[in-house]
């Protein structure tokens, strides 16, 4: 009785899968046929719709293009487009193309190394570092591009100005513009450089706070960089620094706001000629602090600014006086 069981269910089961295979390719011709007309089905790739080629009927559209949004033409063209592994940076010596041998010791389930395995990873990592670097070049460029993202990260600079600054070191390191002057000095100028053009600049006693050269050395081979390189950096704006002076003091929109406006004028008026940006912006957001009732001491803006009290007391009044001079008949 059993034996008849199951013989019956598995003519049942078989039956239920011929007849789902059947619903199967029933589907699969109505989805080449049109539903309204029965004609035949075209891909229109450009356009990313499925359309009738007798009654022009749209069966479906936007449909998703699975393929890669380039073209090749050749072989060499086409291995040049290819994208496999993590994107290229010139923020590391090697662009990124090398292996990266993790420090933890364990395997890729989270657990520990045994003995043996540690020692020979430990082989795998000198080995690797190595090879990373293979002559005094990219040694020099390996430890420049290593304080750049030191002093950057020190500094709170977004990754786009380490970039540039990696890109103009590079061009230094190819110009030979390195005999006679440390790594240490031209990392550093080319971070300084980067960092104004992104608009987003350091005072000098900012960056020389990080760096492991004196502020003079930075000064002389940044004037160096700019211009064997022919650098095109606008002067520092004292605009730039007021978002960050205001955000460190803890002051509102409307301060900040108030001290671009002085300093606005400060421009139309030319007082700022010859005046260090820093110092401007320093005064202009001390004056604001005081116009909308959001008292901060000079000491506390000299603390944030890198600035004299003395240098913020004599712009703020240079400032004060611009503005007035505006409202006078």
């Amino acid at each position: 009785m059993s034996d008849k069981v199951q013989a019956y269910t598995s003519e049942r089961a078989e039956a239920a899968k011929s007849e789902q295979e059947t619903e199967d390719e029933q589907e699969s011709v109505d989805e080449l046929q049109c539903p309204e007309c029965g004609g035949s089905l075209a891909t229109d790739t450009e356009h990313g719709e499925t359309v009738c080629q007798d009654c022009g009927l749209v069966v479906d559209e936007d449909s998703i293009d699975r393929g890669p949004e380039w073209r090749a033409f050749d072989s060499r063209e086409k291995d040049e487009k290819s994208r496999v592994g993590a994107p290229t940076t010139n923020m590391m010596h090697d662009k990124g193309l090398s292996t990266n041998i993790g420090w933890q010791d364990k395997d890729a389930y989270g657990n520990q190394l045994s003995a043996s395995q540690r020692q020979k990873m430990q082989r795998l990592r000198t080995w690797n570092e190595r090879f990373r670097t293979r002559d005094s070049k990219e040694r020099n460029l390996k430890q420049a591009l290593g304080e750049i993202d030191r002093m950057a990260s020190a500094l709170g600079l977004p990754e786009n100005v380490r970039e540039t600054a990696s890109v103009i070191y590079r061009r230094a390191l190819s110009e030979d513009l390195l005999p006679g002057r440390s790594i240490e000095g031209v990392s550093t100028a080319s971070l300084y450089a980067a960092a104004r053009k992104a608009g987003t600049p350091r005072s000098l006693d900012e960056i020389s706070a990080v760096s492991r050269v004196e502020k003079d050395e930075i000064a002389r081979t940044y004037r160096y960089v700019v211009r064997e390189l022919k650098l095109e950096i606008q002067p520092a704006d004292p605009e730039q620094y007021v978002p960050r002076f205001a955000s460190d003091l803890g002051l509102s929109d409307e301060a900040e706001r108030r001290a671009r406006q002085l300093l606005q004028t400060a421009k139309e008026q030319e007082v700022h000629s010859g005046k260090s940006p820093v110092g401007l912006a320093a005064a202009a957001v001390y004056a604001a602090s005081l116009l909308t009732n959001e008292k901060v001491t000079q000491s506390e803006v000299s603390e944030v600014a890198n600035i004299s009290e003395v240098t913020i007391r004599n712009r703020y009044h240079e400032l004060l006086e611009a503005e007035e001079s505006i409202h006078m008949p």
